[in-house]
């Protein structure tokens, strides 16, 4: 009986996903995309994603609404099924304890699609409503340590520290692989031009807060940090770093005008492309992709304008031949030959693709010669601790 009931279940779901595909196309100009945020514009992050949400909806010429400062909790379910209630076609939230709120709300709104950034259960839920997406920022984090190194190999030829003194700072938010394939692939695109580079990290245990990430800037440049980044969401940091003549590169946006002299360069996910994605498959009644990866062939992934008065002369001109690499797929972000672990290199590593409640490893992820990033999912998966790296501390 049981099995009889079970694969019911599973030919109603079957149905149900082939009807939602099936949908009746909706006009631009009646169609209606929802948009959740964790904080509001005060945040880097979210910024970044309310201009794009902006920009994607008044280029197409569709409604939107925006709830702002909602929280990873129950809140995120009501304001998701407030919108669907209002009539938006697309539900969209950007944070990553999001998820099962978003997935709760999919699973009682049949018929409204619910997209999110960063999570990691779309591929396995096998909801026709409910997509994940992201984009290969590792790519750009690249070319922001590069920038980084470049800068410590100025500081060098100037005497002003040794080759052995050429250490970057991190502040991070979380120890999620998100937070580890950012700071991984910054420090190895400093070490792709300062070979002698080292990294400290620290962590905040927060998204957002800007005392903290200051408090983080005041730790690392104790420790003779000569140049930082990171990997969190305020003006905490690069402030202190402009007060402690620091340079750094920053996330999500340009910091030139609040810090002239220190600020480099920052990468960011340019989420437009991805809003215009999800709005065009509904207004045509096509399907959304489940796991959606944007790269630097799609405009997804972009550095700001190079701050010429912190950077070190020939910056932009390493930039742009790495670019070009990583564009044609010469350039692997993550090849297994320019790291080690515990002293070796890698040659498997199973990783926590097919997210489950224990982590458990299910998929190789290095062929070919290099770890490939977001490429069984769109959320990063790269957990490792490489050599050159240390963690200050690793509570969160």
């Amino acid at each position: 009986m049981k099995k009889l009931v079970l694969l019911v279940l599973s030919l109603a779901l079957c149905l149900n996903s082939m009807a939602a595909w099936a949908a009746e196309p909706v006009a631009l100009e009646n169609l209606k995309i929802g948009f959740i945020f964790l904080h509001d514009e005060n945040s880097t992050y979210d910024l970044n994603f309310i201009n794009a949400a902006i920009e994607a909806c008044e280029k197409l010429g569709v409604q939107y609404k925006m709830k702002t400062g909602i929280d990873e909790s129950e809140a995120c379910y009501e304001a998701a099924a407030d919108l669907a209630d209002e009539g938006c076609n697309i539900v969209f939230a950007d944070s990553f304890g999001h998820e099962d709120y978003m997935i709760q709300a999919a699973k009682e709104y049949p018929n409204v699609q619910f997209c999110h950034a960063t999570g990691t259960k779309a591929h396995t839920e096998n909801l026709a409503n409910y997509h994940n997406a992201f984009a290969s920022i590792y790519e750009g984090r690249y070319l922001g340590g590069i920038a980084a190194g470049m800068k410590l190999n100025q500081l060098i030829a100037e005497g002003k520290i040794t080759e052995d003194q050429a250490k970057l700072g991190y502040i991070g938010a979380f120890t999620y692989a998100e937070v580890i394939s950012g700071y991984t692939s910054f420090f190895l695109g400093a070490r792709s031009v300062c070979p002698s580079a080292t990294m400290e990290v620290t962590f905040t245990g927060s998204w957002y807060d800007p005392a903290l990430e200051q408090e983080g800037a005041v730790k690392l440049i104790g420790n003779n940090c000569v140049v930082l980044s990171e990997h969190a969401d305020s003006m905490g940091a690069p402030t202190e770093c402009e007060k402690a003549n620091v340079p750094f590169v920053f996330y999500n946006g340009s910091a030139e005008s609040a810090c002239p002299n220190t600020y480099i360069v920052a990468s960011r996910i340019n989420w437009a492309p991805y809003f215009e994605t999800i709005i065009n498959a509904v207004a045509a009644g096509e399907e959304i992709p489940t796991d959606w990866t944007g790269t630097i062939a799609t405009d997804s992934v972009q550095l700001t304008a190079l701050n010429e008065t912190a950077a070190a002369p020939g910056t932009a001109e390493a930039i742009a031949e790495a670019q070009a690499k990583l564009e044609s797929g010469e350039l692997k972000v993550f090849d297994t030959s320019v790291f080690t672990v515990n002293g070796e290199a890698l040659t498997s590593y199973l990783a926590d693709v097919d997210t489950d409640p224990a982590y458990t490893a299910d998929t190789e992820v290095i062929l070919d010669g290099y770890f490939h990033e977001s490429e069984f999912r769109s959320a990063p998966y790269f957990d490792l601790q490489i050599d050159g790296i240390t963690l200050l501390d690793q509570k969160f």
